[in-house]
């Protein structure tokens, strides 16, 4: 790693620096008058960028000889002006209805910014956020950027491993609808099985899409089912793409973990390199643009196995996060035809190749044949991963409406393979690399909306109406025959490949649904101070049936310093296919005979057999109230406080088995489970509800600083999720804790850990930069097989990062993620859910992370 960073360094060092320029300042003020605080003005072609005070002023030294400035904001149309001639002064007009405006997620009025949305809005510019800190994909940002927002890397635990699980205001991966553009995002196919994240969930992969592609992502902070359809009982994340256009930019950037705890003496590991190149090309005077983007990332290893021990031994030898290669093609385009109408094209592909380590074989294991592994072996789960998505579509101004008609179609599919691996029953001549087979699912979305803004009523009004048809696939394919069956060569050894047993034929499935969904929403504001909002939505799906949804808002302006806001409203989440028709069967032997573990899919015979209903959707009730307030001229402050009560939530039950360890028949279900054949089962229920009682803090201060400009925030998110009951149906009725006991309620609740506080100290002077951050994460409690409490104490960490612009092109930042190489408590890796000495909590467990980045602008 230090030849690499030494061939950075001298690489940038090389690079011809740049005399100070002119002195450039100005004033960005909105179409009356009034300062626009947080305005990002960037001085074209160069990184060189700063951003309005609270006076709507602004000061930059400029690095080109005739700069230009681009001048935005959210909820205002960009403006580029010339900066050659002293002060400049730029009124931004606000975003009309008109197709070139900017539509901030929670709304479908284009008059509408983030700061006077009935909800809690996140913007986070990825601009910034990537030049200043050491993570590279999507997930990790945002897990330092956004309190609300968590997401954890796991190991041992199969397709998460692969596909890192995320929330919002903690709950369910699957409870947040991700949009790209405002268009649905489709699913991964996978369903998490194992791991102490998402357990049961599945979930929209965000790190399929390069941070290189993105302008912003606007994360909004509150139930939207009424007005986006299914999965939005926590929230929604807009990922808006770039749209730039005669700009290139580029970066590399490499880091490493000061490696601890490896059972050898390599001091660096887990080595992340990333290079990706972004360009826009205009066409035309009307807005035309293509802008696309190519980024590829390949992250190894960490290995974090050596770690003190209960007196049972290892769980694992090998311990850390996946070996990962990334590669991702996307674009964004726009085509006018004419000054009312235009086409849109977006989309991409990303391709992800990964290998994990299971838990091992030790050499005495009876899974184990010593003629191939006379030491045991260390199984490794690859990944085989594509994901693809294409929108098209065509909006046009017709007589005051705006009609977006468009189709979306995007899919994934994921293929198992296990390495470093054998089938026992085949003896020594056992293959040691297998196909254990995959899934897929495709989602196909045609959506008509229609709005129009009505200025002459009242202080204006903004009514939307629409449609949308959803269809979607699911296939299950299995894998080759010796990753699943059971051979003559060694009887009554374990069948299927170790570390990942293959899906058998009879696990295979094609599924598919339907789903139409019709919408209606209005946004009123009644005075200039008081707006009312409205939506209203109803849905039929194919596969379990119908739902009516509504949403009601309002936001009053107190004074010019305090806003005050508030939502109420009803959601549902519709199962995933997959938790539907999901099935896994693993054979095993008991007393010299063949049996099943089988989790089971909802509709099969098993399932009917002990009494599970099918799964129905999820529903919510949610409330926000909040303020926002700005202090002065240089603080801002919003605090929303939220509830959200889901029922009927969709959950991975416990294993039951047909026979307790001393071999005595289960009294209820144990004589059905033997008559299918079937040692152990588990199932997909609407088994719990949920209440959640948090409140989200966000406080930010502007200060001139000497020569420069600090800007401080402290972002927060307290949080209490409560399981408040658990159903049980049929022949299990009055098993609560079999059903869904206290260990996997523990596993529901560390999702939502009680708080999670960021404080950021971002400072700018000149050609240098220096960011501070601490994060401190609070405290869970997960639960050991034996149901004794594993209590992981609350941690900060620490990131720090300095960045100087060499040239009027070049910026070069170096730092370091968790500074002072923090780690979660240590358990016995015996205790744990993933066999290493942690689980996977927030903060992570692979220590001190160093970073550098290279990046251009032209």
């Amino acid at each position: 790693m230090k030849q690499n960073l030494l061939a950075l360094t001298l690489c940038v060092v090389s690079a011809t620096a740049f005399g100070q320029g002119q002195a450039l300042t100005g004033q960005v003020l909105d179409a009356a008058g009034r300062p626009v605080i947080g305005a990002t003005v960037v001085e074209r072609g160069t990184n060189n960028g700063t951003a309005t005070n609270n006076e709507g002023r602004f000061t930059l030294s400029s690095r080109t000889a005739s700069p230009r400035l681009v001048v935005s904001s959210i909820g205002f149309a960009s403006q580029e002006v010339s900066a050659g001639g002293g002060a400049v002064s730029v009124q931004l007009a606000e975003s009309s209805t008109s197709l070139g405006g900017v539509q901030v997620v929670g709304s479908r009025s284009q008059n509408r910014s983030v700061t006077d949305s009935p909800s809690p809005v996140d913007i986070i510019d990825l601009r910034e956020v990537t030049s200043k800190t050491g993570q590279l994909d999507v997930n990790q940002l945002l897990q330092f950027v956004a309190p609300s927002f968590n997401s954890n890397r796991q190991t041992g635990s199969d397709g998460a491993d692969h596909v890192d699980p995320a929330s919002l205001r903690g709950l369910g991966p699957d409870q947040t609808l991700v949009l790209v553009n405002g268009k649905r995002q489709h699913q991964s196919s996978l369903v998490n099985l194992f791991g102490s994240r998402g357990r049961g969930n599945t979930g929209t992969d965000l790190n399929v899409i390069p941070a290189a592609s993105i302008e912003r992502i606007e994360i909004l902070r509150d139930g939207a089912a009424a007005q986006y359809g299914s999965d939005a009982i926590a929230g929604v994340i807009n990922i808006v793409l770039k749209s730039s256009v005669k700009e290139l930019t580029a970066s590399v950037n490499y880091g490493a973990y000061d490696a601890k705890y490896r059972r050898d003496d390599q001091k660096f590991d887990g080595g992340n390199f990333n290079a990706n190149v972004n360009y826009g090309v205009g066409m035309g005077e009307k807005g035309s643009f293509i802008n696309a983007t190519l980024d590829f990332n390949q992250r190894q290893h960490t290995q974090r196995a050596a770690v003190p021990i209960g007196p049972d031994g290892l769980a694992r030898r090998e311990y850390g996060d996946p070996q990962v290669s990334n590669a991702s093609a996307y674009l964004n385009s726009k085509f006018a035809l004419s000054d009312k109408a235009h086409v849109y094209v977006f989309g991409g592909a990303n391709k992800r190749k990964g290998d994990a380590y299971a838990w091992t074989r030790f050499a005495d294991d009876d899974r184990n044949v010593p003629a191939i592994y006379p030491n045991g072996f260390d199984p490794i789960i690859t990944s085989d991963i594509w994901d693809a998505s294409a929108v098209a579509g065509v909006r046009v101004n017709l007589g005051g409406w705006e009609l977006d008609l468009s189709n979306n179609f995007g899919s994934n599919r994921f293929r198992y393979g296990v390495e470093n691996s054998l089938n026992a029953t085949l003896g020594a001549s056992s293959p040691t690399s297998f196909d254990a087979g995959g899934f897929q699912l495709q989602q196909n979305v045609v959506s008509l909306g229609l709005t129009r803004n009505y200025k002459t009523v009242l202080e204006g009004l903004n009514v939307a109406a629409g449609a949308e048809l959803r269809r979607e696939w699911y296939s299950l394919f299995a894998g080759e025959r010796a990753s699943w069956d059971t051979f003559d060569t060694n009887p009554g050894a374990a069948p299927g490949s170790q570390g990942f047993p293959g899906y058998q034929p009879k696990d295979e499935i094609e599924a598919q649904r339907d789903n139409f969904g019709a919408y209606v929403d209005a946004e009123l504001n009644v005075t200039p101070q008081w707006l009312l909002a409205g939506a209203l939505r109803y849905e039929d799906y194919t596969d379990f049936g119908n739902t009516f949804n509504y949403k009601a808002s309002t936001r009053y302006i107190l004074t010019e310093f305090l806003t005050l806001r508030a939502t109420y409203s009803t959601g549902f989440r519709a199962p995933s296919l997959a938790q539907i028709n999901f099935n896994s069967t693993f054979t095993n032997f008991i007393q010299g005979q063949p049996v099943e573990v089988l989790l089971a899919r909802n509709n099969s015979d098993i399932t009917r057999k002990l009494g599970i209903p099918g799964l129905k959707q999820e529903t919510s009730n949610s409330a926000n109230v909040g303020l926002t307030s700005r202090i002065g001229s240089s603080l801002s402050l919003t605090l929303d406080g939220y509830y959200i009560k889901v029922k009927d939530r969709v959950v991975l039950t416990s294993q039951f088995s047909a026979r307790d360890d001393d071999g005595v028949l289960d009294p209820v279900i144990g004589a059905d489970l033997e008559n299918f054949r079937v040692a152990q089962a588990q199932f997909f229920a609407n088994a719990t509800d949920t209440r959640s009682l948090g409140l989200d803090v966000v406080l930010n201060h502007t200060a001139t600083l000497g020569t420069g400009r600090l800007s401080s925030t402290l972002a927060a998110n307290f949080n209490r999720l409560r399981v408040d009951r658990v159903q049980t149906s049929g022949r299990l009725a009055g098993r609560e804790d079999d059903f869904f006991g206290p260990r996997e309620q523990a596993f529901v609740k560390a999702s939502a850990p009680p708080s999670k506080i960021n404080l950021t100290f971002d400072y700018k002077v000149s050609k240098w930069g220096a960011l501070l951050r601490f994060v401190r994460f609070d405290n869970v409690t997960l639960l050991d097989f034996d149901n004794a409490p594993m209590k992981y104490k609350s941690r900060v960490t620490t990131d720090l990062t300095l960045s100087y612009s060499l040239t009027d092109h070049l910026q070069l930042a170096v730092g370091s993620s968790n500074l002072l190489n923090r780690y979660p408590t240590l358990f016995d890796p015996q205790r744990t859910e993933t066999g290493g000495a942690w689980d996977p909590v927030q903060m992570g467990a692979n220590g001190r992370f160093y970073f550098a980045k290279l990046q251009a602008r032209f």
